[in-house]
C-alpha cells in the first residue's frame, strides 16, 4: 500500500456527530461505534491520529448563557462535556485494540492525563491516538480554536474538521439547494464572506501558521481513508 498522504493529523470531531440521526442530544454508540472502526483503520495505516473532540450533543456553553447562567459557566460545563464524549471514545477505541490517552486542559489526575505538549508529541510517536478534551481550558473559545490550537502545537500536517456535509458552500445547502461548494478556499475568503468554516480565532490561527483545514463529510463511511490515499474529497482551505 503507498505512503498514506498525511503522517499526523489533527482530527476535529463536533459533539453532535455523536448523536447519530437521534437529533435528541447524547450519544448514540452504534455512530460513535462506526467512527471508531474508522479510526482503528487509519490507525493501522501507520498515521498519528489527535482528536479534538465537542460538546453540543451534551451542553453548549453558548446555549447556557442565554439561560441565566454566566457565560464563563457556562463554558466550562460544556468544556466537562467534551471530557464524557472523549472517554466514550477512548472506550470504544479501546475495545477495539487500539491505544489511546485522553489529556485534558483542565486538571483531573482521576480521569485523564493533563495537557502538556510534549507528552502529547511522545503519546502520538508511540501510535497512541491522542483524544484531547476540555477545550483549550478557558471560556469564551470554542472547541475550533482548541483544534487549531492542538493541531498547530503537536505540528499536525491537517487539521480535518469533520461535518455532516460535503464541504464548504456559499450558504446553507440544506435552506438554499442553489449554493456554490468549493473545492478549495483561501483563509481570507472564508473569512472575509464569512463562511462559517471554523470560528474567525481559529482561521486566524492556521492562517499564520499556513495549517491546512480540511472540511470533510464525517457520515460517508471511509471518507478519512480516502484522504489519507490521495483522493480529493470536501473542500481544502489553504493560501491566501
Amino acid at each position: 500500500m503507498n505512503r498514506p498522504k498525511y503522517k499526523r493529523i489533527l482530527l476535529k470531531l463536533s459533539g453532535e456527530a455523536l448523536e447519530g440521526n437521534s437529533g435528541h442530544g447524547g450519544i448514540d454508540f452504534d455512530t460513535l461505534g462506526r467512527f471508531c472502526d474508522e479510526l482503528v483503520e487509519v490507525s493501522r495505516m501507520e498515521v498519528q491520529i489527535g482528536l479534538v473532540v465537542g460538546g453540543g450533543n451534551i451542553f453548549r456553553g453558548v446555549e447556557g448563557a442565554e439561560t441565566g447562567l454566566d457565560r464563563p459557566t457556562g463554558d466550562y460545563m460544556g468544556m466537562l462535556a467534551t471530557v464524557i464524549n472523549a472517554l466514550a471514545i477512548q472506550a470504544s477505541l479501546e475495545k477495539r485494540g487500539v491505544a489511546t490517552r485522553v489529556m485534558t486542559a483542565i486538571e483531573m489526575p482521576p480521569v485523564a492525563e493533563s495537557y502538556i505538549r510534549r507528552r502529547a508529541t511522545r503519546h502520538l510517536e508511540k501510535g497512541r491516538i491522542v483524544i484531547f478534551a476540555a477545550g483549550t481550558g478557558n471560556p469564551y473559545f470554542t472547541t475550533d480554536t482548541a483544534a487549531a490550537l492542538r493541531a498547530n502545537e503537536i505540528g499536525a500536517e491537517v487539521l480535518m474538521k469533520a461535518t455532516k456535509v460535503d464541504g464548504v458552500y456559499s450558504a446553507d445547502p440544506v435552506k438554499h439547494p442553489d449554493a456554490k461548494r468549493y473545492d478549495s478556499l483561501e483563509y481570507t475568503t472564508v473569512l472575509s464572506d464569512n463562511l462559517r468554516v471554523m470560528d474567525a480565532t481559529a482561521i486566524s490561527l492556521c492562517r499564520e501558521n499556513k495549517l491546512p483545514i480540511l472540511v470533510f463529510n464525517l457520515t460517508q463511511p471511509g471518507n478519512i481513508v480516502k484522504v489519507l490515499r490521495g483522493e480529493r474529497i470536501g473542500t481544502l482551505v489553504q493560501g491566501g
